[in-house]
């Protein structure tokens, strides 16, 4: 039987031969790389952050990210929730919903603490600075960014809202002031302003709840007597909901499920008087009727509602990857409800908030996206 002898060596590379390959060589052995390793090597040097805008390498990943969007767990990045807290503007706190763990960021993109975050849809972001009346909207992932003057100055608005599409995004502002009501629409392939008069409807005065996107337009809830309106995006034109609300509604928050195509939720209270007994969430059927799915349980409606104390504007919701989050603007916790396992649970404080923080947590959903163009 003869021996079988290994040998292991390191073979260092001669780079007077690398060097001499060329280019378009170079380039097809470097997107052999996981797509992870080639982010991780952009601080190393400039040509692979160029690299990730080839159109080769465009080709190659948008193919693969469109042929698995079917499927979340074949994505090569996690999501995540994103907490922004005023106490801390240059830094975002992110909860990676695969992992179940925390990290901190701080973006490198050029804007500085007058920047507040307002919104997010599709891997985007938009930040608002009051004092020059301007939007910037920003790929964290991409580290990309376009800044966005207001249509207006001096523009006080009441409800903002990003809204994305597969090849652009629009950024919706309603002002409302007591001679009129102003709908402002800003469309990313002709970067532009459309304005919209006339809507009468009075919306809920809950800044922190934005429209919820669904079937190309936006929908919003008005205060009592509780009613749903929508805004189309294209005509600018504004119509009633005609599906009845459930009765003894406290409040109302309208949820959409991923792209707005899918389904319509209606998280809401449920009493007297203003005060919220329960808390159940509905789904709006083919038929245009609201169907309970799920009611809180009382242990938990009573920690929410205690967070709350009756006030319910501070509540918003919204969609995050098959989670249904609603939270309160006081308080540091997510209450979630999971479709697909129809249950009640409550995400964890952040380790990384003060001990004494008290308000001004809100909450964002982060889907990595690194050519959702800005």
């Amino acid at each position: 039987m003869k021996d079988i002898t290994t040998f292991t060596s390191t073979t260092t590379m001669d780079p007077r031969v690398w060097s001499k390959l060329p280019p378009d060589v170079v380039e097809h052995i470097l997107l052999l790389l996981p797509l992870k390793t080639l982010l991780n090597l952009r601080p190393t040097c400039k040509a692979f952050s160029s690299l990730l805008f080839s159109p080769s390498f465009v080709s190659k990943h948008s193919s693969s990210s469109s042929s698995s969007s079917s499927s979340s767990s074949s994505s090569p990045f996690s999501s995540f929730l994103l907490l922004s807290y005023p106490q801390c503007p240059l830094y975002f706190r992110l909860y990676d919903s695969n992992l179940s763990s925390w990290r901190t960021i701080s973006p490198s993109l050029p804007f500085s603490s007058s920047f507040s975050l307002v919104s997010s849809s599709g891997g985007l972001f938009c930040l608002f600075n009051p004092s020059s009346s301007s939007f910037l909207v920003c790929n964290l992932f991409a580290k990309t960014s376009r800044r966005i003057e207001s249509p207006t100055h001096s523009l006080h608005f009441t409800h903002l809202a990003l809204v994305t599409t597969p090849l652009s995004y629009n950024l919706v502002l309603l002002s409302s002031k007591s001679t009129s009501n102003t709908a402002f629409v800003y469309n990313s392939n002709d970067l532009s302003w459309k304005r919209f008069e006339g809507f009468d409807a009075i919306l809920s005065d809950s800044c922190h709840q934005q429209g919820t996107f669904f079937h190309g337009g936006l929908y919003f809830t008005t205060p009592e007597p509780f009613s749903v309106v929508r805004l189309d995006l294209e005509s600018g034109k504004w119509e009633r909901h005609v599906a009845e609300l459930p009765q003894q509604l406290t409040f109302v928050r309208l949820v959409s499920d991923d792209d707005g195509e899918g389904k319509l939720y209606l998280v809401g209270g449920v009493g007297t008087d203003g005060i919220s007994r329960s808390i159940k969430l509905w789904e709006l059927t083919g038929e245009g009727v609201w169907v309970e799915m799920a009611a809180l349980p009382e242990i938990m409606c009573r920690k929410f509602v205690s967070v709350c104390y009756h006030n319910y504007e501070h509540v918003y919701c919204f969609w995050h990857e098959g989670m249904i989050c609603v939270c309160c603007y006081m308080w540091p916790e997510i209450l979630y409800y999971s479709v697909s396992r129809r249950s009640w649970d409550w995400l964890p404080r952040c380790p990384y908030l003060p001990l004494k923080s008290t308000c001004g947590f809100k909450w964002f959903s982060f889907l990595p996206k690194l050519y959702a163009s800005v």
